[in-house]
């Protein structure tokens, strides 16, 4: 971080060579190399004793080592940084006091100072006495609480927070005379917060939803000890700017070759030009490995005005489930698989409005605009630009109407696939934003990633083994998909890939309510602090969860609820699914090859699976061959007085998805020319009661006459019209038993096994 600094009072020394040094605004003691110090013998402050009074005020803004280390604006943000990370220390070793409870925190805390009181002012007794008691717990003299969280056997008003040290600070920075806000409610720190700065409301985040577990996965796949550079100052100070450098020039002859760029002119009036920035990131495959630097110039679009500057934004993309599907289908009819990323995909569409950006640096300015400041003048867009907030939807008309032209067909089921039969074959082009999956027999393959390279310029990744963040193994019995080197790097993001390895995710729960240990949080219990990483945890495991591990789903789904108000009992039953991971990294879904499978169903409900709200746990997985390709675990959202109320309501919402994934499988098969099966679609259910009611229809009776009939009515029309076909199945051969409760070890693993779950080492 290069020399820093700054004025203290000596005090003593530990060694020869070793001196004590005082910073008297904070009351800090930190030590210091005899040799790196420089002495001032004309002043000599005043310390210690209450009566005793300053004669003159000190000044510690005194320039008289400014030559030794002039300022500068990176040295003061590294200063600055380093307040943030003692300040945070300071607040920590309360927190040590009771082994038990002790997390290891991920924020780097090194030479934690110690503790001093300095008086303010003379004849204060009473201060004194106050701070020595805020001392214990390293905090500073003066800091109070609006809303502490809850701690056992120590007074609400005494306990820190550190998301208002932080708020604080930063407030500090933005404007040092502002007046600092302390945050409302209980918050938490992203594992990236020493590179990212963010901060999350607890309270806001009752429900962990899929775009928040998709952006934690994105901060787990970023490099803690290398992160990306976030400006091109950062770039040039790296020891790999030479590849940084050419990666930005790629970009700068790819915005030339589409003619991004129109002229630089004076901004017209009622127009606000967006900003723009530079984004670097390195791509990896799936051993984590680097294979390119990557550089873009986007746009600032969050100053873009809505009805103004843009209209629709909306752009579909292939789902997981839509994904897995194709990947059952491809092992099924023994299809090829392959990759193309598009180039700067988001140049190719056309802006429906008119777009202007402020000059970005090192652009020449023409001749009759030199004598302007730059600040007037703005360049004006040609095509769609990374970072507006309609350029994901003007790609995907770009590529859907070239596509469509070719004779490609797609259906609003699923518009994000393309699908082109001839007499020779067919192909299926998958679309997720910039990369293109491609599916179907050799020769059409070909075809289409010629035509497609004749329209925009491509890059061939050759067969598809990495997508969407899951590894594709083919074999020579079928398709693999796992997510081994993401788990991977998830446990050791939160420091439990030494973990002792575990035989299932959770422990099987008690009846008894009171010692549930997934209970809600009691009256008096410790509420976990920012420095434990909950809602990340949430966010990475619920990642997995939806892409290649639905043995998991059930857990991940029960320990999300308590993302407002987590505790020590919630953070050891997030440990207990680590050490489960641990034990099963490579573990995935397996679909094998020339099956003919028919989709099959399973539903089922856990009675009271929340017994402290009355509410129960809808589950139901689809399995094509064997292997899972659609899976829900989610709690009701009504209370179910009974428990075939509870299986009648997870069997409706079962119903709903067979609906949908009947739909896609049999536009894609048709419009592929495969063989489509019109046979009902079997869904199995333990419930007899459930079974019979849903072939009789609704009957009103003192049991049923509470219950809507539209629970019934949708599942009967369905069997009538022989969409699905309801059948009894015992609970102990009940797929769907994975997704609403707790099971003992032997259920569980012959519940994974039926699902299609393999390890790769048994393949």
């Amino acid at each position: 971080m290069g020399p820093q600094r700054r004025l203290g009072i000596y005090i003593g020394c530990d060694s020869p060579s070793i001196i004590r040094y005082l910073e008297p605004q904070a009351g800090d003691v930190f030590t210091a190399r005899f040799a790196d110090c420089h002495f001032d013998e004309k002043v000599f402050p005043v310390l210690g004793g209450e009566n005793k009074q300053v004669g003159k005020e000190i000044k510690w803004c005194v320039p008289s080592l400014l030559h030794l280390d002039p300022p500068t604006k990176q040295s003061e943000i590294e200063v600055r940084r380093i307040v943030h990370l003692q300040s945070i220390a300071n607040q920590l070793p309360d927190a040590f006091a009771d082994t038990k409870t002790v997390t290891k925190s991920y924020i780097p805390a090194a030479n934690v100072p110690a503790r001093i009181e300095i008086p303010q002012e003379s004849g204060r007794a009473d201060d004194t006495r106050e701070s020595k008691t805020r001392l214990k717990r390293g905090r500073p003299v003066g800091a109070k609480d609006k809303n502490p969280r809850k701690r056992k056997e120590v007074e609400k008003h005494d306990i820190p927070k550190i998301a208002e040290s932080i708020l604080e600070e930063t407030n500090h920075e933005s404007n040092d005379n502002d007046e600092h806000h302390e945050p409302e409610g209980n918050h938490e720190i992203s594992i990236n917060y020493i590179h990212n700065g963010k901060i999350w409301d607890r309270n806001k985040m009752d429900e962990v939803n899929d775009a928040f577990s998709y952006l934690l996965s994105k901060e787990i796949d970023e490099e803690n000890e290398d992160p990306e550079p976030k400006s091109v100052y950062e770039c040039q100070k790296r020891h790999d700017w030479i590849k940084w450098k050419d990666a930005i020039q790629v970009e700068l002859d790819s915005l030339n070759k589409r003619n991004v760029f129109g002229p630089i002119v004076l901004t017209p009036e009622d127009v606000r030009p967006v900003g723009y920035k530079w984004v670097f990131v390195r791509k990896r495959n799936e051993e984590n490995i680097i294979t390119r630097y990557k550089a873009r110039l986007v746009a600032q679009g969050f100053s873009q005005r809505p009805g103004i500057d843009y209209e629709e934004t909306y752009s579909p993309v292939m789902d997981a489930i839509t994904f897995r599907f194709l990947m059952s289908l491809a092992a099924d009819e023994n299809l090829e698989m392959r990759l193309m990323d598009v180039v700067t995909a988001y140049l190719y569409g056309s802006l429906d409005t008119d777009i202007y950006m402020r000059v970005p640096d090192g652009f020449n300015m023409p001749e009759a605009l030199k004598s302007k400041p730059k600040e007037l003048c703005a360049i004006k867009l040609q095509r769609s630009l990374y970072g507006l907030k309609q350029s994901g939807r003007m790609w995907y008309n770009r590529l859907s109407e070239h596509l469509t032209k070719e004779g490609y067909v797609n259906d609003p089921i699923c518009p994000c696939v393309f699908i082109k039969k001839t007499n020779s074959g067919f192909v299926i082009i998958a679309v997720y934003v910039d990369d293109l999956n491609i599916i179907g027999t050799q020769a059409e393959i070909q075809k289409a990633t010629n035509y497609l390279k004749g329209e925009f310029e491509m890059k061939d990744l050759g067969q598809t083994k990495f997508c969407l963040g899951l590894q594709i193994e083919h074999t020579q019995k079928g398709i693999f998909v796992h997510q081994s080197t993401y788990t991977k790097r998830v446990l050791k993001r939160f420091n439990m890939d030494k973990a002792t390895p575990l035989s299932t995710p959770m422990v099987v729960r008690s009846l008894n309510v009171e010692s549930d240990p997934f209970r809600p949080p009691e009256e008096n219990e410790e509420i976990l602090g920012p420095e434990v990483p909950y809602l990340s945890a949430i966010g990475a495991l619920m990642y997995l969860a939806n892409c290649t591990r639905p043995d998991i789903s059930f857990l991940v789904n029960l320990m999300a609820r308590f993302s407002s108000s987590p505790t020590r009992r919630h953070w050891n039953g997030i440990k207990h699914v680590f050490r489960y991971l641990q034990g099963t990294i490579d573990l995935g879904l397996f679909y094998p090859k020339y099956i003919n499978g028919q989709m099959i169903g399973f539903a089922d409900a856990g009675y009271l699976s929340d017994p402290h709200k009355a509410r129960s746990q809808t589950g139901y997985v689809f399995t094509i061959g064997g292997t899972a390709i659609s899976w829900r675990s989610q709690k009701q959202m009504i209370v179910a007085t009974s428990s075939n109320h509870a299986e009648i309501i997870a069997l409706h919402e079962a119903s709903r998805e067979c609906v949908w994934l009947r739909s896609i499988s049999q536009h894609i098969q048709s419009s592929s020319g495969i063989n489509v099966n019109k046979e009902p679609t079997i869904l199995y259910e333990d419930n007899a009661a459930c079974v019979a009611q849903t072939k009789e229809g609704y009957i009103k009776n003192d049991r049923t006459k509470h219950i809507p009939p539209k629970f019934f009515s949708y599942t009967k029309e369905l069997v009538k019209n022989k969409d699905i076909e309801v059948r009894y199945v015992r609970s102990s051969e009940n797929s769907a038993d994975l997704f609403t409760k707790s099971l003992p070890t032997s259920m569980f693993r012959k519940h994974v096994h039926n699902i299609g779950m393999r390890r790769q080492q048994d393949l």
